[in-house]
């Protein structure tokens, strides 16, 4: 387990990186420069595809790049890669390695998140094992195909306000979901990345992202 004030700074501004949204490695690397530049807090590599060398290979790039920032990486699924190659945290979903199994790999200090779908599946989670939850898709998401079904801002509200940990939106959030007062009620800002906004420019897509999301903030 990680002390909180930790965690609550990681998901202020919680980025899922997809290497097929990035143009590839290089692209996933500059668009998270960039990202940790204009105030992201946490970053995620999330590359289903990836054989695991290649996650190695690529999370000590990013490992690089985000030191300056003090920014955490996370590792989407395969806790031996992260403990490895030095990265900060593990996430993982319901039918991936078990909470306590990650714990048995992971290194003291290392964070821990689980994705969450619904209240049953929240209320299983141990705040001893889980340092906090992803919740969503808040929204259907192409990025993910095994992702379970929207849950929209009541289903995202009655999951926050039973989460037992620090909790983050995932899944299809774009400007128009990012209304202030339900920023002010949920206390996240999570802005997954969407296929529609696919582009060979990393840098152009980052800034486009922090101008919403200042734009959502006033």
């Amino acid at each position: 387990m990680s002390d909180n004030y930790r965690v609550l700074r990681a998901l202020r501004l919680y980025l899922v990186l997809d290497p097929g949204l990035c143009g590839g490695s290089e692209g996933l690397v500059l668009t998270a420069q960039a990202a940790a530049a204009a105030g992201v807090t946490a970053v995620q590599l999330r590359a289903p595809d990836w054989k695991k060398r290649l996650y190695a290979e690529c999370g000590r790039e990013l490992l690089k790049v985000l030191a300056p920032y003090d920014v955490p990486l996370f590792i989407n699924d395969h806790a031996d890669v992260a403990v490895a190659i030095g990265a900060h945290g593990v996430h993982v979903g319901q039918s991936d390695l078990s909470p306590e199994d990650c714990h048995r790999l992971m290194t003291p200090g290392m964070m821990l998140g689980l994705s969450v779908s619904n209240v049953s599946e929240c209320l299983g989670v141990d705040p001893a094992l889980v340092d906090y939850i992803g919740i969503g898709p808040y929204r259907a998401t192409p990025t993910k195909k095994d992702a379970a079904a929207e849950i929209g801002l009541s289903g995202l509200t009655d999951i926050v306000s039973r989460a037992p940990c620090p909790s983050v939106a995932i899944g299809g959030m774009l400007k128009r979901h990012l209304a202030p007062q339900t920023l002010e009620k949920l206390l996240l800002n999570e802005l997954a990345p969407q296929r529609e906004e696919k582009t060979r420019n990393p840098l152009k897509l980052l800034r486009r992202k922090q101008k919403e999301n200042k734009d959502a903030k006033k």
